[in-house]
């Protein structure tokens, strides 16, 4: 047993032995990574963070966790590293980089990679961390922002199982579905299916928004309805009112659903397998891209349909 700082309780409590130990360097400090990694601070874990934007590792500081001025400086006493940064390029830059966890962190810490990355990808960075004395998983994350303060989070993890149940209690504190679905690039594969799925459903809950705003139904009512059937989705829960006001601040920036949709239709051209749904789906999320609407959340995909569809007649 180790003892961590509960701030509820006043004192010090025990917390049970995770195979993890207590210290956690977490790179990447984002719109999800930092909820996250104050998510694991508040379960009383020495969080060490490390942030390209230093003003978000200082946000971390401010709560409670440490401010690391470098990759090495963050994994240098880490029990176990999370990675949650943008793209493949970005985590093989973390990892294999000079500065990085694979020159700097200690043999036999547990790496938890929690980006969305391509799965070949995360197949040879978990061999080459093996290969080098570290315990590897993939852990992609589904949930967007609010899942990551609600620490709501369901999370798909490829690896072996053995490091899953090391890793368990640091996931229990994240979220609430953590899930070993196979060995390494297995996450990132189901990941993958994840965020096709995903994007097809903000596209036909954007169609059917819109669809019902041309024949003037009252759309908070319409939603709540469908929401109540078998058309109802966490899509429609969460994204459904800020889709009624137009409001795309982002949760889940279209550029990353559009290198999430590159790598799911990759992936499945590959494998032979037909996507004709989600290549559509694809082509829509990087026409917004390209239209220059990279920043806004992925539920701006009601723009594309309001452009295609005929203007109503006053």
């Amino acid at each position: 047993m180790s003892a961590t700082h509960d701030p509820s309780q006043g004192g010090d409590v025990l917390a049970p032995d995770s195979g993890t130990g207590d210290r956690i360097a977490f790179i990447g400090l984002g719109i999800m990574g930092l909820p996250m990694a104050l998510n694991l601070v508040n379960a009383g874990y020495r969080v060490t963070g490390y942030n390209l934007d230093p003003a978000k590792t200082e946000k971390l500081a401010g709560q409670g966790g440490h401010a690391a001025l470098s990759i090495a400086e963050a994994v240098a006493d880490a029990d176990t590293v999370i990675t949650m940064v943008p793209d493949s390029p970005d985590v093989e830059s973390v990892l294999r980089g000079e500065d990085g966890v694979f020159a700097n962190a200690a043999p036999g810490a547990l790496l938890i990679d929690m980006s969305t990355i391509r799965p070949d990808v995360s197949r040879a960075l978990a061999a080459e961390g093996t290969e080098r004395g570290f315990r590897v998983l993939d852990a992609p994350v589904s949930g967007g922002e609010a899942g990551a303060i609600e620490a709501q989070l369901s999370i798909m993890v490829g690896g072996a199982q053995a490091d899953f149940d090391a890793a368990r209690p640091v996931f229990d504190v994240l979220g609430t579905t953590p899930v070993l679905v196979g060995p390494s690039g297995a996450g990132q594969t189901v990941k993958a299916a994840n965020q096709l799925i995903v994007a097809g459903n903000i596209q036909l809950v954007a169609e059917a928004l819109v669809f019902l705003e041309a024949h003037g139904v009252d759309t908070d009512a319409g939603l709540r309805v469908l929401n109540g059937g078998l058309a109802g989705s966490t899509v429609m829960t969460r994204k459904g009112a800020q889709m009624r006001d137009r409001d795309f601040d982002p949760g889940f920036r279209i550029a990353l659903h559009d290198k999430d949709m590159k790598i799911v239709t990759t992936a499945a051209r590959e494998a032979g397998v037909a996507i004709p749904l989600g290549a559509l789906v694809a082509q829509f999320v990087g026409a917004l891209k390209a239209q220059g609407h990279g920043g806004l959340d992925h539920s701006a995909l009601l723009k594309i349909v309001e452009q295609l569809s005929a203007p109503t007649e006053a």
